[in-house]
């Protein structure tokens, strides 16, 4: 693998000219160098040019992806090369650019390495560009794609406050090695197959259906439970270094479903003897109890000496029957394809890196086409360690996943004790933070959905915060629900605002500081006034808490 590289590297390095001049450029910020970067390196001619950021010199062959573009004069072309893997390189051909690119010549001058160089200027995407360009040494070449007929383009100044600057030109040995022939792709493919590979994508569900259904049936990699509205398989997640960026997204539409629904994209903590893999296979019966005394039994939803609840890596909410209803046409109205909803999920990179973890989805519906969504976890590595590792307890979760499994609503709030959950450290954390998820849910006029109500979190019974969540921005998702009702009044069922949600939204959790934690028992409690049942109608909250400390 390292000697095709190697090959591939040479050649796109030789690209059949004489380099007369190598000129190394460094990055500058606010007037100040941009500490750890790499130089990009610039080897000119008067045939041809070629720019790189790689050290070409002290290459480190694990490094990927490597990237070189090469100026051909003759044809006035951008040739752009990629190098993705040791076996895997494509190519790119662009003729149009440079001569498209348009420059205002003003008078100034400056020197730049004791070159005098003229200046030119330019708007590229509402940025102020200014080159300072030397005619001097008689070839062409430039730090960026951009100014490369210019002359030698010694510096760039974007805005006024960041610069690419010449900092040394070198005389540069004679090459002529003919290149090999790499994939060639069209520009778009080629920036998207860069893009994506410089960060890790894991697939966990592709066009997976999530609906109500007899007749759900599981295969070798994904479990189906609940009539069809869970989807759970096991994935190998590798290492994830501390520092780095994991984010969890979802594209979803609607099956059959018209109806805005309850989503939520969850692992399974499976590190003590019980976990929610049990309910789902056995039932709910087999999960943990917890009452507050209300006369109900709500099952699985606090951490026990024996079981942890679910942890929820994104709350999620369907809109109302995006794509498989934008037949319902209205005048002005372009309805949306789908849904994509996206979270950063650092902060649980704990309970994921290097570990084999079930990961789940749940949509409730009672639908018999449901919705279709893919979901994918991408890492996103960071070279420097500049955060402290953390550590990820996780506390409850009232989302009721099983609901089409008879999981019970989370209605204990109904009382003045609601959720009580205690727990034991086993060592002091510092910084603690709860990351809390809550939505309000009763669908009709008085019921919590649509009643801001007021959120309490208690910390060893004393208040360690309130708030009230509510959404107000839910008018602005209207393209994505085609099938949400039209009121006399003028509005969408999706434009009211609601409990902490909308249709088509992720609800993200908020993060409230509990300061330092002693090792040994701790108790906390949600209070929230949940309002009273009318007829069959009621009211319920889905919380989720997860304790994170240092």
């Amino acid at each position: 693998m390292k000697k095709l590289l190697f090959l591939v590297f040479i050649a796109i390095y030789g690209s059949s000219f004489s380099q007369n001049y190598r000129i190394t450029y460094l990055k500058s910020s606010n007037g100040t160098l941009i500490e750890g970067q790499d130089p990009i390196v610039v080897y000119a001619s008067g045939e041809n040019t070629m720019l790189t950021s790689q050290d070409n010199d002290n290459y480190k062959w694990d490094h990927f992806p490597m990237e070189y573009t090469i100026i051909a004069r003759k044809s006035n072309s951008i040739n752009q090369y990629a190098i993705l893997a040791t076996d895997r390189a494509i190519q790119t051909r662009d003729s149009l650019s440079l001569a498209k690119q348009s420059f205002e010549l003003l008078p100034e001058t400056k020197k730049i390495l004791g070159h005098t160089c003229k200046k030119a200027k330019t708007i590229v995407n509402s940025n102020t560009i200014e080159l300072w360009y030397t005619d001097g040494l008689k070839i062409k070449g430039a730090p960026t794609t951009l100014g490369q007929n210019l002359g030698l383009v010694l510096q760039v100044v974007r805005n006024g406050n960041f610069e690419i600057t010449a900092t040394k030109i070198e005389k540069n040995k004679s090459a002529s090695i003919e290149p090999i022939t790499m994939k060639e792709v069209d520009n778009l493919t080629y920036k998207d197959l860069l893009w994506k590979s410089r960060f890790t994508t894991i697939s966990i569900f592709k066009d997976q259906i999530i609906n109500f259904s007899d007749s759900s049936k599981s295969n070798d990699s994904i479990l189906r439970f609940a009539n069809g509205t869970i989807a759970v398989r096991k994935i190998k997640i590798p290492e994830i270094k501390v520092g780095s960026q994991v984010f969890a997204d979802i594209t979803e539409q609607s099956n059959g479903d018209a109806y805005d629904r309850t989503g939520s994209f969850f692992i399974i903590p499976i590190d003590k003897a019980t976990s929610f893999m049990d309910g789902l296979k056995n039932g709910k019966s087999a999960l943990p109890v917890y009452t507050n005394g209300n006369g109900k039994e709500y099952q699985g939803v606090t951490t026990t000496e024996n079981y942890n609840p679910v942890v929820e890596l994104m709350r999620f909410y369907t809109p109302f029957g995006v794509k498989q209803y934008n037949t319902l046409q209205l005048k002005d109205k372009t309805w949306a394809e789908n849904v994509f909803y996206r979270q950063d999920i650092s902060d649980l990179r704990a309970r994921l890196s290097n570990q084999e973890v079930w990961v789940g989805i749940f949509i409730g519906n009672y639908d018999k086409g449901g919705h279709k969504v893919t979901a994918n976890i991408t890492i996103h590595n960071e070279d420097e360690n500049k955060v402290a590792p953390l550590q990820i307890v996780p506390l409850f979760c009232t989302n009721n996943i099983m609901e089409m499994a008879g999981q019970e609503y989370g209605t204990m709030f109904n009382n003045d004790k609601g959720l009580e959950v205690n727990f034991k450290l086993d060592k002091a954390l510092k910084n603690c933070r709860l990351r809390y998820i809550t939505t309000g849910h009763g669908g009709w006029e008085n019921g919590d959905e649509f009643v801001p109500k007021k959120n309490s979190i208690y910390l060893d019974g004393k208040e360690a915060f309130a708030f009230t969540p509510w959404r107000q921005d839910c008018g602005s998702y209207r393209l994505s629900n085609p099938a949400s009702g039209n009121f006399p009044n003028g509005l969408s069922s999706s434009d009211y605002s609601r409990a902490n949600w909308c249709p088509g939204t992720v609800t993200n959790p908020i993060y409230i500081d509990l300061g330092n934690l002693e090792a040994g028992s701790h108790s906390i409690q949600i209070k929230i006034p949940q309002g009273l049942p009318e007829g069959s109608s009621f009211s319920s909250w889905n919380v989720s808490g997860v304790l994170i400390g240092e």
